[in-house]
């Protein structure tokens, strides 16, 4: 159920200059709710006691990018708080960094889904470590996010933040590749 009241700083785990907010759902003062949640992508405004003011940051009703000053951020969203049409939008942005499509052929691509199974389409990811980002990037949010190769064969999988595939051995070896590390297939 969408909210119908304004958020403020009481439904925030973190608010002020203090904190980062690059990578996370922060909440917008505005007229309407639905016109409150972004995702922030980047800016010299986006950082701990930043240097600077400009945020970049994706509308988690249209998509859409927007530029903002840091002063009109309230603080990081409590990820509980977010609704299921900000989740589904949440899982379309790749992370910050990916590498460009047109140039670059994609090796996985990731799926989040909500707790009732729907999902939106899957997001290309052209690497491992685009693909862990993504991984990461959602964590907080999502109910269950699934990577898949591109023979769309699952190689991780996820759910209230517990990794179900592969194995934490497994991963652990993939982060590691001084212990004769693996790839994700």
């Amino acid at each position: 159920m969408e909210r119908n009241t304004l958020y403020t700083a009481k439904d925030c785990s973190a608010t002020g200059l203090g904190c980062s907010i690059q990578g996370k759902v922060v909440v917008i003062s505005q007229d309407t709710p639905e016109r409150q949640l972004y995702f922030c992508l980047c800016g010299n405004g986006a950082g701990a006691n930043p240097s600077g003011c400009a945020v970049f940051l994706v509308s988690l009703r249209t998509g859409e990018f927007a530029l903002k000053n840091r002063s009109e951020v309230i603080g990081i969203l409590k990820p509980e708080l977010l609704p299921d049409s900000a989740k589904l939008q949440l899982s379309q942005i790749r992370p910050v960094g990916a590498l460009d499509l047109k140039n670059h052929e994609p090796k996985y691509s990731g799926y989040s889904f909500l707790p009732d199974g729907r999902y939106a389409s899957g997001v290309w990811l052209c690497t491992e470590q685009e693909a862990l980002n993504y991984v990461e990037m959602q964590k907080p949010y999502q109910h269950r996010i699934m990577l898949c190769d591109r023979d769309d064969f699952c190689v991780l999988e996820m759910e209230n933040g517990r990794l179900l595939h592969p194995t934490e051995e497994a991963m652990e070896a993939f982060r590691n590749p001084r212990n004769g590390g693996m790839t994700m297939t």
